[in-house]
């Protein structure tokens, strides 16, 4: 459809991109303290984002200084920003991004042709569901990622299994452990590729004191077994190969994230090869003049207040683009992760730029270090170090003060940042091991009802 077909044209200031924490944060922002005509759009019937159906307590934690639950949250989220002025239209889908920024939006009433003078993109983040992940074995029903498994339970009051296994040791997994339990389903098994769980020892301590659910770790999912309805999977331990199989009903994907990039990219965008999101640098600027990008689409995955948190500090960072206070962007420098890292996010440094959101560079490591040692390298030579007091762990961001960078000479090129004190790089299969493509079934697999 050519764009000249289009009925209806909606001129704003501010157009964003996805009504999760971060969209509506910025919305609030913009439209609140710095009274700019701002316009979201999301794709779903309400706003809100993830939280909408992850109905347990944990909430509003670091940007609200409350403790609520996640469709609270969500609406609170949307409240602060209808109250701030910000117009909210759901059930639009952005289907194109054009190389002046507006923007082609489909939605029941007919088509849009929204034109912004700045474009923010919160489109957030998502798991990977099974057939990504290269699981083997039948194609039965009850298959679920904790974001379909929270919107069937909590949004459509829909039933699930009796016996589940829950793939990843997260805290996601644990509110997917959470929505089991409150849909009357025992979780049977946690399992992840790493030698712990990834989630905090609190959750882990209290979760499985609470739900009496086993962890295995360095144990990966190799098969699905059952017709029409799953009735058992196989896992293996990576390290003896030793295979069993848990019977079971239901089976449960967390984690494993990727930004909802697709609109990112067919705009032409850079993408980061590391982090799959938009390439930004510090100021939350894309590599298209006028597009900014906040949130879990940056990179995967960030819990929802810091996502909020991006949202606030972008909305800033785009007032003093509208308003010509932050001038042309400066030729800038990338920032590498090192191989001790799996993505570094931002990753683009310039001079006379902002120091990022919270003042921190956020990365991904797949190893646990107690007390990492990070370094800061240009061509081959160290410019500074600095231990940090707390752990890099897996399946949680790990967050690096941005203070490490005030040695970087803006003329000597690319800084990588690494952890001097980390385990041997890991091989493909250890840093994902559910999603590698398992091996024929052993002779010493067994049934395991416990």
């Amino acid at each position: 459809m050519s764009r000249a077909t289009y009925r209806t044209d909606v001129d704003v200031e501010v157009a964003i991109v996805g009504a999760g924490p971060a969209g509506l944060s910025a919305a609030t922002q913009l439209a609140g303290k710095h009274g700019r005509c701002t316009l979201v759009l999301d794709r779903e019937k309400t706003p809100g984002g993830i939280p909408r159906h992850s109905d347990h307590l944990g909430y509003g934690i670091r940007d609200m200084h409350t403790f609520i639950s996640g469709p609270a949250y969500a609406r609170r989220l949307s409240r602060q920003a209808a109250d701030a002025g910000a117009d909210v239209l759901t059930q639009a889908m952005v289907t194109a991004i054009y190389p002046d920024n507006s923007l082609e939006v489909t939605t029941p009433q007919g088509l849009l042709c929204v034109k912004p003078l700045a474009l923010i993109l919160a489109t957030g983040a998502r798991e990977r569901p099974r057939p990504a992940r290269l699981i083997p074995g039948d194609r039965p029903e009850g298959v679920y990622t904790t974001g379909h498994l929270q919107n069937l339970v909590h949004l459509h009051h829909g039933a699930v299994g009796r016996r589940a296994v829950v793939v990843g040791a997260e805290l996601v997994s644990w509110s997917a452990v959470m929505t089991l339990r409150h849909a009357d389903c025992t979780t049977a098994l946690m399992i992840t590729g790493y030698p712990s769980p990834e989630s905090y020892a609190a959750f882990n301590v209290g979760g499985k004191a609470a739900f009496r659910t086993p962890i295995a770790t360095r144990t990966r999912i190799t098969r699905i077994i059952g017709r029409p309805r799953v009735k058992a999977v196989e896992v293996e331990h990576l390290d003896t190969g030793r295979r069993r199989v848990i019977d079971c009903d239901t089976v449960i994907f967390t984690g494993d994230w990727i930004p909802d990039h697709e609109l990112a990219r067919s705009a032409g965008i850079d993408i980061d090869p590391a982090t799959k999101g938009p390439l930004v640098d510090t100021a939350l600027r894309t590599s298209q003049p006028g597009v900014f990008a906040a949130g879990n689409v940056l990179h995967p995955v960030d819990t929802a207040d810091i996502a909020a948190l991006d949202g606030t500090f972008v909305a800033d960072e785009v007032n003093r683009y509208l308003s010509g206070a932050a001038g042309e962007p400066r030729e800038g420098m990338r920032l590498i992760a090192g191989p001790a890292l799996r993505w570094l996010a931002p990753g683009l440094l310039r001079p006379g730029d902002p120091a990022p959101p919270r003042g921190r560079l956020l990365a991904w490591t797949d190893h646990v270090i107690r007390f990492p040692k990070i370094t800061v390298s240009q061509g081959g030579r160290t410019v500074a170090t600095k231990r940090l007091p707390w752990p890099a762990s897996p399946g949680r961001v790990f967050r690096i003060p941005a203070s490490v960078l005030s040695r970087v000479d803006t003329a000597k090129g690319d800084v990588v940042v690494d952890i001097a004190n980390a385990h041997p790089a890991s091989t493909t299969a250890d840093r994902h091991p559910d999603l590698s493509v398992a091996r024929q079934p052993s002779s010493t697999s067994h049934t395991d009802t416990a």
